[in-house]
């Protein structure tokens, strides 16, 4: 059994990692860390694990984590992770990280975006951004993979196909994002007003217009399959939702296409990747269908008045977005099915 162990797990993307590792054939969780709780058992945090887990949270202590664990996962705020990975570095460990501290390959990006000097350099340039459908071979080989954002993941997996073909133009592209509660900045159980029930229920608003972090990440991503600079205009929604996140990108289109195309171009793009559906034309995707697994829907329509394409994806941010998606790139790593631990359908209603 591989041995792991989860930082940050008091978070709900933690929480998330625990519920997919408990059931994992080949993991056994040996530590769990949260900086508020030490001393306190898991599952009086999160009753759902009862039975699951006798574990108890501890401080986090990078030497005692590389003495107890083979792999890692960071489920940490920005800043703690590079702080940690020298040490899991030295010792030959693996690490899944799930913050932005290793997401951003220039360094100068990171200082802009997150308005703090990256401390890892090392750790920078070594990791792996962790999007399966783009990066398998270096994530089968890698010792740190850097988790994508939610918002990033379904911005990229919805319009991936279009700038890889040369068939979307990298001028002009919109991007929608609307995320539950869980993934818009509340991973960590706060309690921030625009978190409230009685704030974000029946209520939807856009935050971080032209400046949200993951702007950068979605731009780095999408320029590399592009080859050439991509700009993109993005704006994150939160929406009343426990979990789920929907994307809508606007993509100009360098020819005209019929919808019927543009879904055989997806089709192809995507054949054979486990997680990621590609609906037929006609078919929606909902976060509905989505909440609980590893899956992506994307789906494509053609506009011929405006010459453009509606990419749409919808994923769960804690799923395909966050933990589950940390869990396909280590099954990648350890050179086991990707499905591994993740084969469960999706959560109805």
């Amino acid at each position: 059994m591989l041995k792991v162990a989860v930082t940050g797990a008091s978070g709900y993307m933690g929480a998330e990692l625990l519920r997919l590792l408990s059931v994992h054939p080949k993991v056994r969780i040996e530590a769990v860390t949260s900086e508020r709780l030490a001393g306190e058992r898991l599952d009086r945090l999160y009753p759902h694990l009862r039975g699951l887990s006798d574990l108890v949270f501890q401080e986090i202590d990078g030497e005692r984590l590389a003495a107890l664990a083979d792999v890692v996962f960071l489920a940490l705020p920005h800043m703690e992770s590079q702080r940690l990975m020298p040490t899991l570095r030295r010792h030959g460990k693996k690490a899944i990280d799930l913050s932005a501290d290793y997401r951003l390959k220039d360094p100068a990006l990171y200082t802009t975006w997150y308005k703090a000097p990256h401390e890892d350099a090392s750790g920078l340039a070594e990791a792996v951004y962790g999007l399966p459908e783009l990066h398998r071979k270096a994530i089968a080989a890698a010792s740190l993979v850097a988790s994508p954002g939610c918002y990033p993941m379904g911005a990229i997996l919805a319009t991936a196909p279009l700038l890889k073909s040369g068939r979307g133009s990298v001028d002009g592209i919109v991007i929608d994002g609307k995320s539950g509660v869980t993934g818009a900045g509340a991973q960590g159980r706060k309690a921030d007003a625009m978190y409230l029930f009685t704030e974000a229920n029946e209520n939807v608003q856009a935050y971080g217009m032209a400046t949200h972090r993951h702007t950068p990440e979605i731009e780095q991503e999408l320029s590399a399959l592009a080859g050439r600079p991509v700009v993109v205009q993005f704006t994150p929604h939160l929406v009343p939702l426990n979990r789920g996140l929907f994307t809508t990108a606007s993509v100009p289109l360098t020819k005209p296409a019929t919808t019927a195309e543009l879904v055989a171009l997806y089709q192809e793009f995507y054949a054979g990747e486990p997680f990621v559906r590609v609906l037929d034309e006609g078919q929606r995707p909902t976060t509905r269908s989505v909440v609980g697994s590893n899956f992506c829907d994307v789906t494509v329509v053609a506009d011929p008045r405006t010459k453009r394409a509606v990419c749409v994806s919808a994923l769960d941010n804690l799923g395909k977005g966050g933990s589950a998606n940390g869990i396909q790139s280590l099954n990648i790593m350890m050179g086991w099915d990707e499905r591994t631990g993740l084969d469960a359908p999706p959560v109805y209603p």
